[in-house]
């Protein structure tokens, strides 16, 4: 953290707070601080009500430009492309600072491993393997439970850890 002042136009001086950024890796000496369970579902639930508001938007989109999405091979060119919606939230956050909107304001930070920031790859395996284990009445969640570093089962099967910020 740093100050800096400097003189503004009408001649008073002026004091700005700076907040240095995380940086991209950490390295092996630093100690990490991972978020409790009870966090991370919390940070799901406000990225969940967050995502709600995209997909409204992305729905109102899709009818607007093909209209009614109830006929068969319309409904699931739609399911399809929520999906991708979905998808680009989640991957474009996770691979542009490692947080989604709900993540920076629980101080959560998806990074691999190894401490580094997440890759298109990775962030797309990690939400496959994330909605598929919802999919499954989220046993990828409640393993949680039982795995002793307490990872989700998509966070251990692509290589990532959710760290404090």
């Amino acid at each position: 953290m740093s100050i800096t002042i400097f003189p503004t136009r009408n001649g008073k001086s002026c004091a700005i707070l700076r907040l240095r950024r995380h940086l991209k890796t950490i390295s092996a000496t630093d100690p990490l601080r991972f978020p409790s369970i009870l966090r991370r579902i919390a940070a799901g639930a406000y990225d969940g009500l967050l995502l709600l508001a995209v997909l409204f938007v992305a729905a109102f989109i899709f009818i607007f430009l093909f209209g009614s999405a109830v006929d068969a091979p319309r409904r699931y060119a739609f399911q399809g492309y929520l999906l991708a919606v979905m998808a680009a939230y989640f991957v474009w956050f996770w691979t542009h600072g490692g947080q989604t909107l709900a993540m920076r304001t629980w101080r959560i930070r998806l990074l691999t491993a190894g401490g580094a920031e997440v890759g298109i790859k990775v962030a797309s395996m990690r939400f496959l393997l994330a909605f598929t284990g919802l999919a499954l009445f989220g046993a990828g969640w409640w393993w949680a439970l039982f795995d002793r570093e307490q990872c989700f089962l998509h966070d251990r099967l692509a290589g990532t850890r959710l760290v404090l910020v």
